[in-house]
């Protein structure tokens, strides 16, 4: 799943972002009401993961500006207000479900299965991307080529996701290293060459990613 996760408390959204990656899932973090509708109007996400107390704009209130504006993938509300007037007023602005701090990961993970389930989603062309003979499938967390299933590492496929999902586009590799490894990790530049060298020699014959000097890397369909 492509992930939206809005969590102010550094030390629990680095936790939520390693874990949530090490189920396989594509994450985005922000900290902020305002950036979390921006991001939300930028991607297109299959599930945002919402804290009660944001600044600039609380969960309840970026829930309710997300459903306004047409968002209909899961909205899963975190907070540490269990009672039950604060539960209705979430769910009321239309969060899909309710989970109080502090929370256990596979109640979590299991919760976002089943709110996947219940947006009865079915496997249409959005659930797929496509690049030359590379179709990746993103509620299987699988690729193929011609076919064939090309077996990646959680890292690698999520770098080929972020090539898929920005087609013919330049990757700036600090926007790499953001979206693999977190805004905060420390990450050398050998870290990006060397996962950059991976997926090249898993991938080669059946597309091309381009080294543009000074800039990044893009990813094409036909390999020379």
């Amino acid at each position: 799943m492509y992930v939206l996760l809005a969590e102010d408390d550094v030390r629990l959204g680095k936790l939520m972002v390693h874990m949530l990656k090490k189920e396989r899932h594509s994450v985005d973090w922000v900290r902020d009401g305002r950036e979390a509708v921006q991001y939300s109007e930028i991607s297109e996400y299959d599930c945002i993961i919402l804290d009660w107390l944001l600044p600039s704009l609380s969960g309840p209130d970026v829930c309710r500006k997300l459903r306004q504006r047409g968002f209909q993938r899961g909205i899963l509300m975190l907070t540490a207000k269990d009672s039950l007037t604060d539960r209705i007023h979430g769910l009321d602005e239309g969060a899909d479900d309710y989970m109080t701090k502090p929370f256990e990961f596979q109640e979590l993970f299991a919760r976002m299965r089943a709110l996947e389930r219940r947006m009865d989603k079915q496997l249409v062309k959005e659930d797929l991307l496509q690049t030359g003979v590379l179709t990746l499938n993103l509620l299987h967390h699988t690729v193929e080529a011609n076919g064939k299933e090309v077996p990646l590492t959680v890292k690698e496929y999520q770098l080929l996701e972020l090539f898929m999902r920005n087609p013919s586009q330049v990757l700036p590799r600090d926007l790499i290293e953001q979206r693999i490894w977190g805004v905060d990790a420390e990450v050398s530049s050998n870290n990006v060459d060397a996962l950059m060298k991976l997926l090249r020699k898993k991938l080669e014959g059946h597309c091309r990613i381009r080294s543009v000097r000074g800039v990044g890397y893009k990813l094409e369909a036909s390999a020379l």
